[in-house]
């Protein structure tokens, strides 16, 4: 076997077992990423549904789940709401809780992000952005404050824009928004059962 076949044979060999090792490894840590992800989720809802004990997925597709969740005593406290919408960079994922009657945001949170550092990163930022989502009147969709505003100025259904990072502010809002509207329609036409939380 002359040099160049030797060195055909051992790159193939080199790239066959490093194949195969990527795989296993992939195969090993999958659960654990699933674990954690799913882990993460459930953090996301006790912390944006206040006296949550329990939750149960009522429906879910591409990028839009929604989880009834219960108190202590068996009694509906809200809806925790898990989507993603575009920002300027790149897909926002989000949690936020509305309570039973979708009249009320209890808290949003952003659990993924690759928005600019400085600037439309500030999403993530709890006195940038994060506080002004906390028991916002969703009755009536929600509108951007720019420039901000205290927070004792801003209107029941209002939420300040990041200054210098709009876009972001704004993805964030109309994904709460249309995530809004899409669970009022889901509940009207009986997909989701408010009394008895069934969903396909």
């Amino acid at each position: 076997m002359n040099l160049s076949s030797r060195m055909i044979v051992v790159l193939t060999s080199v790239g066959v077992l490093s194949g195969a090792l990527l795989s296993t490894v992939g195969l090993l840590t999958r659960e654990r990423i699933e674990a954690n992800r799913l882990k993460e989720i459930e953090e996301a809802i006790v912390s944006v549904v206040p006296g949550t004990t329990v939750n149960q997925k009522i429906y879910e597709e591409k990028d839009f789940t929604v989880y009834a969740t219960r108190g202590e005593a068996g009694q509906i406290t809200g809806y925790a709401i898990y989507t993603a919408g575009t920002g300027f960079q790149d897909k926002i994922v989000i949690m936020f809780g509305t309570d039973a009657s979708l009249q009320k945001i209890f808290r949003l949170t952003i659990l993924d992000q690759k928005e600019t550092p400085g600037l439309g990163a500030k999403i993530t930022d709890e006195e940038a952005f994060l506080q002004f989502w906390e028991n916002k009147d969703c009755s009536q969709p929600l509108t951007l404050r720019k420039p901000p505003v205290s927070r004792e100025e801003l209107g029941a259904s209002e939420i300040n824009a990041i200054t210098g990072a709009t876009i972001s502010s704004e993805a964030v809002l109309n994904t709460v928004n249309a995530s809004l509207a899409k669970l009022r329609s889901l509940i009207q036409e009986g997909t989701i059962n408010i009394e008895g939380n069934n969903g396909q």
